[in-house]
């Protein structure tokens, strides 16, 4: 049984065994990489009952102003994501009679939610018009990006036996990702895997817009296990380099950079516009429930807000 007086990193490479075998392999390698990079470097060596509100917060105080190997500031997301498996380890050691002097709910973070650019609607047609002009597979997956809201490592994962056209559906089924092969000494060597999404709800049938319906048609002559990228079975294309493909269709545009993921955002932004409901986003995004589409997915362009200002008048 392990006490007050055990180093955390004993009680850290427990928790690291036992959820080894309850979480996916891209999700371990996450975990293992934020308790080498960050945890054990600095509090490996602390005490279990010496693991103090003061102690925590000097430590996420630290990774916030400057954390990283480059000694660069960590992002508010990463904090948070840290701070999150350290309130986990600890629970993970109070089933084995371990109580941690500290109080997570005393720590607190600002917003950690980074800035997305949201593409305006005439960026958005810019673009558009860009992607439309030919009708290369790459492009075709920036549009249902786009105008789907399919995340990068689905589109990746898209294979043509994924389309239904007799019902006009589009099944996303699995996600690809670059991880680190934790099997290989010093965990520096990647691997790509394609897996189920990481939840239920990511599991789901989008109805396919007329135009994009057309689009696909080019596949017609693909084998049904054609990944959608490359419209080859052999050969796919991974997120990494489908985010660098993206890249160069921006500076082909002169549009400034952006992230991938903008486009899932931009795509949940117009559908609000438009009049969509809450429920029917939701489900299409694959989210878990219509407050991480509210919170997260969901932001007012600069048009939108110039519209709602334009209606305040003075009273006669």
């Amino acid at each position: 049984m392990v006490n007050e007086n055990m180093e955390f990193e004993a009680i850290v490479r427990q928790w690291l065994d036992n959820v080894r075998l309850r979480v996916k392999e891209s999700s371990y390698v996450k975990y293992n990489n934020l308790v080498r990079n960050h945890i054990l470097p600095q509090l490996g060596s602390v005490k279990a009952g010496q693991m103090t509100t003061a102690v925590v917060e000097a430590f996420v105080q630290d990774k916030l102003s400057g954390g990283n190997l480059r000694g660069e500031a960590l992002s508010g997301k990463t904090v948070k994501d840290i701070l999150t498996l350290l309130k986990e380890i600890c629970r993970y050691a109070s089933y084995w009679d371990v109580e941690f002097p500290c109080h997570f709910e005393l720590i607190r973070l600002k917003n950690c939610d980074s800035q997305i650019h949201i593409l305006e609607r005439q960026e958005q047609r810019k673009l558009e018009q860009f992607l439309m002009s030919d009708e290369s597979l790459t492009k075709t997956g920036v549009l249902l990006s786009l105008y789907m809201g399919l995340r990068l490592g689905e589109v990746c994962a898209l294979k043509k036996e994924n389309i239904i056209n007799k019902e006009e559906l589009l099944q996303v089924r699995f996600t690809m990702q670059r991880i680190q092969d934790v099997k290989m000494s010093g965990g520096r060597k990647t691997k790509i895997i394609v897996t189920e999404p990481k939840s239920s709800c990511s599991r789901r049938d989008i109805p396919i817009p007329f135009f994009l319906q057309e689009r696909l048609k080019t596949l017609e002559k693909s084998p049904e296990n054609a990944y959608v990228l490359t419209g080859t079975a052999d050969k796919f294309i991974e997120p990494r380099t489908m985010e660098n493909i993206f890249k160069r269709y921006l500076r082909e545009c002169r549009m400034n950079e952006i992230n991938y993921h903008a486009l899932r955002h931009t795509f949940a932004t117009r559908c609000i516009e438009e009049g969509f409901d809450i429920k029917s986003l939701s489900e299409i995004l694959g989210h878990a429930n219509v407050n991480i589409t509210l919170n997260r997915y969901v932001h007012s362009s600069m048009e939108q807000k110039r519209k709602h200002m334009d209606r305040l008048c003075v009273s006669p």
